[in-house]
């Protein structure tokens, strides 16, 4: 069983920074993938940034060059650093890990994070 513990949420005013944390109960090498994504009431979850096993980083257009996603293996937590935030972005935002095992995916998720960027 793997469990994936977020925190770092919060209100913050445009154009203000967050860090958001995620700390997984295995070994973060152990997943494929990890990731954050994001969800709003009424729409669809969506991916805000991604990592590799081997450290290739992935993000969506609209964080391009406002968010950093980094992983710390020692202590099995990757992180999601959110500068220059947008009241869009204002979203629960939930910690991914992808394990590929054979032809199977098997997919953890957090529990939410909510961050409000007020205007």
């Amino acid at each position: 069983q793997v469990t994936l513990v977020e925190s770092g949420g919060g209100l913050v005013q445009a154009g203000g920074s967050l860090r958001l944390s995620c700390a997984a109960s295995r070994s973060t090498n152990s997943f494929n993938t990890m990731g954050w994504y994001r969800q709003v009431p009424g729409k669809q979850r969506e991916l805000v940034a991604g990592i590799t096993r081997g450290g290739t980083t992935d993000y969506a257009e609209s964080v391009k060059g406002r968010f950093t996603i980094s992983r710390d293996n020692a202590k099995n937590t990757v992180y999601l650093q959110m500068n220059s935030l947008k009241p869009e972005d204002t979203a629960v935002y939930y910690c991914n890990a992808r394990a590929i095992v054979g032809w199977d995916a098997m997919n953890y998720w957090g529990q939410g994070t909510q961050v409000t960027v007020s205007s």
